[in-house]
């Protein structure tokens, strides 16, 4: 479980940290960012995970979101960990699409052989990347957490919290995939690494799992009105007409003339990390 700091750089005031470890969960080798704010040389400060999209690493979010600043005016760690298992035994696409295997995890527990070998996502997220953040970094307070994500990784960050309520107090997104059993990149997906069986993804759905929380967290959605994929990808009226019937109030925000991109990442990411730094911090 112990990590091995990769590379460990200033930014303001705190430590962008890059590490890797061993997964058991995954069974290969992962590596993970974390951001400590200067809080942490003080005392534990909170923690925001941080889940990538499509063909995303552990960096791309780090070097174009410009979260450090906010960060570390907050006092809050960041962690981003990888989109999916990696290595050369780790099954992949055997066309080389981008929407499914390396890069394209899904943060579900995949069941079909031979995603089921590695993609676990899920675990990996909610137990395993926890356990070697706190040991990594024992300034962080694995205890006091929200989790955000974009697009795939927006889907994993409500689906995860959803099911986890106790774990995380707040979720958030960005052009999240809201309802993955309604479009391409979900079907696709999902029939590969759950089976043909339909009534066992409901329980990676978002617009599914409103409608079964037991518990209500604060949830807030951004999403560009220019996002080239948000007809048939994201369709976030769905989630809006999910939170209706479920009387799950959830804050969607649709940002005019936005894509799908970074550029729209660092507009927002300030409001997002105030966002849960007031839950994590009351």
């Amino acid at each position: 479980m112990s990590s091995q700091c990769l590379s460990t750089v200033r930014s303001f005031g705190g430590e962008q940290h890059r590490f890797q470890h061993r997964s058991t969960v995954l069974k290969c080798d992962m590596i993970y960012a974390v951001y400590l704010p200067p809080q942490a040389a003080n005392g534990p400060v909170p923690v925001v995970y941080y889940l990538s999209g499509l063909t995303c690493t552990d960096e791309n979010f780090v070097t174009k979101a410009g979260a450090q600043r906010h960060a570390a005016e907050l006092g809050v760690a960041i962690v981003a960990p990888d989109t999916s298992p990696r290595g050369d035994k780790v099954a992949d696409d055997p066309d080389g699409s981008y929407d499914m295997g390396l890069g394209a995890g899904f943060y579900l527990n995949a069941t079909e052989a031979p995603w089921s070998s590695h993609y676990h996502m899920y675990d990996y997220v909610l137990t395993e990347l926890p356990e070697a953040v706190a040991q990594a970094c024992p300034q962080v307070d694995t205890s006091r957490a929200a989790i955000m994500g974009h697009s795939m990784g927006g889907h994993g960050a409500l689906t995860i919290g959803l099911k986890n309520p106790h774990c995380f107090t707040s979720f958030s997104a960005f052009s999240p995939i809201v309802a993955p059993t309604q479009c391409p990149w979900g079907q696709k997906a999902f029939s590969n690494y759950l089976g043909s069986d339909t009534s066992t993804w409901d329980a990676y759905d978002t617009c599914k799992l409103l409608g079964q929380a037991a518990e209500h967290r604060p949830i807030l959605i951004d999403q560009g009105t220019a996002d080239n994929f948000l007809a048939e990808q994201l369709k976030t009226h769905l989630i809006e007409e999910a939170s209706s019937a479920a009387n799950y109030p959830i804050e969607v925000r649709m940002q005019e003339g936005y894509d799908h991109s970074y550029y729209f990442i660092a507009s927002f990411i300030e409001d997002h990390l105030r966002f849960h730094a007031a839950h994590l911090q009351a």
